[in-house]
């Protein structure tokens, strides 16, 4: 490797150990408390977690199509003018989609949580790399440390997934709830759909409460694990000059 280039390597490797030390030791930290004040405040109505919104965020109602009325205003015109007489046949029947409104106050909350998802999936990611590039060279014997910084590897990727889990949870609540909105709009004189519309947004809010709790635990768990096991993953194979760091 010519030197210019492993110089730069080698100020990269640095600069992500860096990065990631920060991570673990200071930003993980702050995480953890940081969605603990959320899950504080969730019991003042002020916050978006609180469970009071639940009774006021959902619309049931099924709008008319907005512009159902212009079109037939339109379509008469044609017809006295002597317009569209032949295609008019055709589109009298036509059946124009109703609407029932999203609830904002839970894209809201989404908002927040697809944040916090993502950048603990980006935390991990920087400690992940960094671990991987502290990895020595495939070798008999002394692999403990090695073992400690794979299962370390094991539990960030496990962490990660989670993320990515959670974050899906916003597709899986409009896949569910346009299920049920579609059956509002064909059948809006049944209440029980109108009921069931808002059971179901109560429970994404109370889900979405839960899934707090869920990334500070994720948080703390794997800042308990790195603070605990620190020397190994720097250093596996026992250099005691970087363990003591």
């Amino acid at each position: 490797m010519p030197p210019e280039l492993a110089k730069r390597l080698e100020a990269y490797q640095k600069k992500v150990a860096a990065n990631a030390e920060n991570v673990v030791f200071k930003i993980f930290p702050q995480k953890i408390l940081d969605l603990q004040d959320m899950i504080d405040a969730s019991s003042d109505p002020s916050s978006p977690f609180h469970m009071s919104h639940a009774s006021t965020s959902t619309d049931v109602t099924v709008y008319p199509d907005p512009s159902a009325e212009r079109r037939q205003d339109s379509k008469k015109r044609k017809m006295a003018d002597g317009e569209g007489r032949m295609n008019g046949a055709h589109t009298d029947n036509a059946r124009y989609a109703e609407a029932v409104h999203t609830n904002e106050h839970i894209e809201k909350v989404y908002v927040i949580m697809k944040k916090e998802c993502d950048e603990l999936a980006r935390l991990c990611d920087d400690v992940s790399i960094w671990i991987q590039l502290a990895m020595p060279k495939i070798e008999d014997g002394d692999n403990f440390g090695v073992a400690v910084q794979e299962e370390a590897l094991a539990e960030l990727n496990r962490c990660q997934q989670s993320a990515y889990n959670l974050r899906d949870s916003s597709r899986q609540h409009h896949q569910n709830r346009a299920k049920l909105c579609s059956k509002l709009i064909k059948y809006p004189n049944v209440e029980d759909y109108s009921l069931a519309l808002k059971e179901h947004d109560e429970k994404v809010l109370y889900t979405a409460r839960s899934n707090l709790f869920d990334l500070r635990n994720l948080y703390a768990v794997i800042t308990n694990l790195f603070q605990k096991n620190i020397a190994k993953i720097r250093a596996p194979k026992g250099n005691n000059a970087v363990s003591l760091y």
